[in-house]
């Protein structure tokens, strides 16, 4: 005669069971669900100054400031099971040294429109994100991302502190795809299969500014007011 406890374990014991079962299930079902990412991405303005580029920085040093256009489609990522997606821009260069260097200047949140209320926001903002899915930035389909000359929310810096004239610079489109039940996924280099690899996505190389000098500031000061002072002489 089996006791009141050993009862209720035996049915917690199923009742976890069935759910991690249905869990598993459900996260298969996203493995049938086509992804086709793709996305076009340019620079429109670098620029490297030198200055503190975070409040809390003890000193000096150089750091990038670029901005970017980017066109992504991005909605194949949603299906019922995806609660949200992070997406995000890197900066990635090979140092002297043959390092790696990957620097995040640019990211955000899409949620799914059954995760909104998910969002620790006010009402006045919730009020601008479901304005913003009617068209510009986020699209209805929460995936289409359409952004021009894009300021970015970080500036690159290196532990050297020195950034200027590196070259073969590219930037890259990167996501995650956060799912209600089941396994984080990123963005994959080779198709997995109807998950295919991100089409595009990837500038075209560049090459960090030369830091700019007083010189080189006067100097372009002076070209601005010589173009301003032509233009001004052309009129009738």
């Amino acid at each position: 005669m089996h006791s009141s406890f050993t009862r209720l374990q035996n049915v917690f014991g199923f009742f976890t069971t069935v759910a991690f079962v249905l869990g598993a299930f459900i996260a298969a079902t996203d493995l049938g669900a086509p992804r086709t990412p793709s996305g076009i991405i340019k620079t429109d303005n670098v620029q490297v100054v030198k200055g503190r580029p975070h409040y809390y920085s003890s000193k000096k040093e150089e750091y990038a400031i670029i901005r970017f256009s980017l066109e992504a489609d991005l909605s194949s990522l949603f299906t019922w099971n995806t609660k949200q997606l992070f997406v995000y821009v890197t900066a990635d260069w090979t140092g002297p040294d043959n390092a790696n260097n990957s620097a995040v200047i640019w990211d955000s949140i899409i949620t799914n429109p059954s995760a909104d209320h998910l969002q620790n926001l006010g009402p006045v903002a919730m009020k601008k994100l479901k304005r913003s899915a009617e068209g510009k930035s986020i699209a209805p389909e929460r995936g289409l991302l359409k952004l021009k000359n894009q300021k970015p929310k970080y500036q690159i810096t290196h532990p050297s502190g020195k950034i200027a004239e590196t070259p073969d610079v590219t930037l890259r489109l990167h996501y995650n795809v956060q799912p209600w039940v089941g396994l984080l996924t990123w963005n994959m280099d080779k198709p997995f299969g109807v998950w295919k690899a991100m089409s595009g996505g990837v500038s075209d190389y560049f090459t960090l500014p030369a830091l700019k000098t007083k010189d080189s500031k006067a100097k372009d000061a002076k070209e601005k007011a010589g173009a301003k002072s032509k233009t001004k002489s052309k009129k009738p």
